[in-house]
């Protein structure tokens, strides 16, 4: 146990490096400090002996880091496609618990958020579209992938309090890193302030579904 958490203290400590590196340049030491935030948690997760698709969905969210983190349209489609897979990883790991009850998105409370997903989906894909060029395609393929972790998350009822919230802020994260990419004119104000609320989410999302099956 000891040499698993062992694992976790500088996964935590990659990530708070990481809040210094985030808005810079480009370079190697961006790129590994925000894998390693990650990719550590994929292998305590794996030490430990959590579920398989745990550490698969950590371990492609870990690649898209790495590809994301390195400029180009090559590398943000590929980071795109490794972050859809560790969604789908993610959508699986939520199903297939006992506790799994897909007629729950039919029913209060989880009926509400569950249209709120929906609606933010068609909203996020009718604004994004004309804005992504090029990359209209993997962003609209993205987005369901991505509503679909949030409500295979719902599906696990208010018992598993963490995985919603660490689902939700998964979905922000997204959402504001779509902002700041296609929205946001260059020079804008909240580019400023993006990155950090991005990667304090985003990384607050992954050490949450770590820590909920750990």
């Amino acid at each position: 146990m000891t040499s698993v958490w062992s694992l976790v203290g500088p996964a935590a400590l990659a990530a708070v490096a990481y809040l210094f590196l985030t808005a810079r340049a480009e370079s190697w030491l961006r790129s590994v400090t925000k894998t390693a935030a990650v990719a550590l948690l994929a292998l305590a997760a794996l030490v430990l002996g959590l579920p398989a698709l745990l550490v698969l969905a950590l371990a492609a969210c870990a690649l898209g880091d790495l590809l994301l983190s390195r400029d180009g349209e090559t590398a943000f489609m590929g980071g795109v496609g490794a972050f859809a897979l560790g969604h789908l990883f993610y959508i699986a790991l939520f199903l297939t618990q006992p506790e799994a009850d897909p007629s729950r998105l039919l029913a209060w409370p989880a009926a509400l958020p569950a249209v709120g997903l929906l609606l933010l989906g068609f909203l996020a894909a009718r604004i994004l579209a004309p804005k992504a060029g090029a990359l209209k395609g993997p962003v609209l393929a993205y987005i369901p992938i991505i509503l679909g972790m949030g409500l295979a998350a719902l599906t696990l009822g208010e018992g598993r309090g963490l995985i919603l919230a660490a689902a939700f802020a998964f979905v922000f994260s997204d959402l504001i890193l779509a902002t700041e990419k296609f929205l946001l004119p260059g020079g804008h104000g909240l580019l400023r302030w993006t990155p950090y609320a991005i990667w304090v989410l985003y990384w607050g999302a992954q050490f949450g579904f770590f820590a909920a099956f750990a």
